[in-house]
């Protein structure tokens, strides 16, 4: 019996010739059914009294409650994979497919393997994405999400594309180090694997040929995709990049060595100001679209148990490395160890905390952080580098190994994930509120810091589709997801799974492009108005 995360790389020609017919359509409709109804059984509502009861799915041959059924697409048997139940009713009732309700994959009898259906997975994910959308109305005013539509052409896209030349997908380009510049080169390698900055870029959001701007970050952004993305392998030189940071940010000008946080805050930054349509509020520019959260600081006053609440907002999360007692132990040096010590509850000083309901000086009182908003891509950083005073001569790197996950689930650090947690006496929750891929996120990035604080080395591993490769400047060698995690972590980027996205709001640079179009229509009124006037004064004049 095949292994049941194995899916065979051949099509089947069983399924392709019965879904175009009447017993495909009826196996579509049951697939959609079983799909939403798994989507459907995690959620959780406001009041657990209200949750309508679900009864648990049993084995229609050994009656046995099952965590993860096998449902067949013929009828309503449902049974077991690991006792072969599901298999022998296949062969029994001469049925041929049966689905796994949590992954969605497909089994063939005939087969005798999983199977591959570019349809079938394709309304596996709109379903998915169809019951998530009617669970996330506690979101935003109670509102539905608004639906997913697949892009589709318009007969103006049709002839731009007719015209397009296609570039490679490779996306696997080393780059030179112009002189220590390797902490800019990690940061631009994960700034090149990330989806949606990769999106944004080479849909021509941003066109370095068209801008205006002097020393514009966005451009060298644009300038950056267009090289990795080329059909040149040779070692790109991010000279221009690294002209324009130094005119940005004086301290990071020069051949020293500069941290590469730093300089990732910097370029966050940079691109920022100069996007179009940037704000300083409620700005949803390409950085703050992909990058920005909300971190929620909660102070609860001892005395009277009143809570003060602030909301900032964040591009990254830094972690400690280090406990209570300030000293590292490996045994607690995981991401979600950091995360925990990052959001447990913090005793104030008498001093750095006045109540307002008490109108005194509270001595206990006790601060909490939590994600308010959860950004699409989260960035961590690994506090490696201690300084005890402001000579930096007495600073030292920590060189403890950090455990980090290939999936991460942040609903426990959540705020919305810690309120629940309260409701349920303290003890960790296994439900949360919305579907679970609200808080599910995927590994796509990690920075590396080898060698001393005084002589060390930036590298980085990145994902391209499936396959990992690691880089080193501009050496680009094939890795492993194994050799990633075993690295020693100075940055990790995590991408969500399935994006949400605000209800029913355009884009930053849909209305700048349209305000720019109106604006560029009445300065040629203008100037025909102004031309019509010089010739009716220059007739008026020769008369």
């Amino acid at each position: 019996m095949p292994e049941l995360n194995d899916v065979s790389s051949q099509a089947c020609a069983h399924i392709e010739a019965i879904l175009d017919g009447d017993e495909g359509r009826k196996l579509i409709v049951k697939y959609k059914s079983i799909v939403a109804w798994n989507v459907n059984r995690f959620q959780t509502v406001k009041n657990p009294a209200k949750r309508r009861k679900i009864s648990v799915p049993t084995c229609g041959t050994c009656t046995l409650a099952l965590a993860r059924p096998f449902v067949c697409l013929h009828c309503s048997y449902t049974g077991c994979w690991s006792g072969d139940h599901v298999v022998s009713h296949l062969r029994e009732q001469d049925h041929n497919f049966c689905a796994d309700v949590k992954s969605g994959s497909v089994f063939c009898i005939q087969c005798d393997d999983f199977i591959y259906n570019a349809g079938l997975d394709e309304i596996y994910l709109s379903t998915v994405v169809m019951s998530e959308e009617k669970q996330t109305k506690f979101q935003v005013a109670k509102k539905f999400r608004e639906t997913y539509k697949a892009w589709a052409p318009t007969e103006k896209d049709k002839a731009a594309l007719e015209g397009a030349v296609p570039i490679p997908c490779q996306g696997r380009r080393g780059l030179l180090n112009l002189g220590q510049t390797c902490f800019l080169n990690v940061v631009l390698q994960c700034f090149a694997h990330n989806p949606l900055l990769r999106n944004y870029f080479l849909s021509d959001k941003h066109n370095y040929k068209q801008c205006k701007l002097e020393n514009c970050t966005c451009c060298e952004m644009d300038k950056l995709f267009s090289e990795i993305y080329s059909e040149d392998c040779n070692p790109h030189g991010p000279i221009t990049f690294l002209a324009t940071t130094w005119r940005a940010s004086a301290e990071l000008s020069g051949y020293a060595q500069q941290d590469a946080h730093e300089f990732f805050i910097s370029a966050l930054n940079q691109i920022h100001t100069t996007s179009r349509g940037s704000t300083n509020v409620s700005c949803n520019c390409i950085i703050h679209s992909t990058f920005a959260g909300q971190l929620q600081s909660d102070v609860k006053c001892e005395r009277c148990g009143n809570v003060t609440s602030t909301v900032d907002p964040m591009l990254d999360v830094s972690l400690e490395l280090k406990g209570k007692g300030g000293e590292v132990s490996s045994a607690e040096n995981t991401l979600a160890s950091c995360l925990r010590r990052f959001t447990q509850p913090e005793k104030l000083g008498p001093k750095e905390y006045s109540c307002g309901k008490c109108g005194k000086a509270s001595h206990e009182a006790n601060k909490r952080l939590s994600i308010r908003k959860l950004p699409p891509v989260l960035s961590f950083q690994f506090k490696r580098f201690e300084h005890k005073t402001s000579d930096k001569s007495s600073a030292r790197k920590i060189d403890a190994p950090i455990r980090f996950p290939a999936s991460l689930n942040m609903a426990p650090f959540t705020t919305m994930g810690m309120k629940e947690t309260e409701k349920e006496n303290m003890m960790p929750s296994n439900s949360y509120p919305g579907p679970a891929a609200m808080y599910e996120y995927d590994l796509f990035a990690v920075i590396n810091h080898e060698g001393s604080l005084d002589n060390g080395h930036y590298t980085n591993f990145a994902r391209f589709q499936d396959e990992w490769y690691r880089f080193d400047d501009d050496k680009v060698t094939p890795s492993s997801l194994g050799a990633c995690l075993n690295s020693i972590a100075y940055m990790c980027f995590y991408v969500k799974r399935h994006l949400d996205y605000k209800p029913y709001t355009t884009p930053t640079y849909v209305l700048t492009r349209e305000t720019e179009a109106v604006r560029e229509k009445e300065m040629e009124k203008e100037k025909e108005a102004a031309r019509m006037k010089e010739v009716e004064d220059a007739l008026l004049a020769t008369v």
